[in-house]
């Protein structure tokens, strides 16, 4: 079985952008990152179930309001 080309790749991503539409695509992706990464830190046994999930740290906002 070859890998999908571009053409595949095109047309999944438009039926992903009608089935969620532009605003929550960003939550998508996110979630799917995120799942991603899990899954690779379970697969090289890095995932420790004991010690609590670390939040993401956030970027101070240098701009004045």
């Amino acid at each position: 079985m070859r890998p999908p080309g571009p053409l595949e790749i095109g047309l999944i991503l438009v039926i992903v952008l009608i089935i969620f539409g532009a605003g929550k695509l960003p939550q998508v992706f996110r979630s799917v990152g995120e799942g991603i990464r899990e899954f690779r830190k379970a697969k090289e046994g890095e995932f420790d179930e004991d010690k609590p999930a670390e939040k993401p740290k956030r970027r101070k906002s240098t701009t004045k309001s």
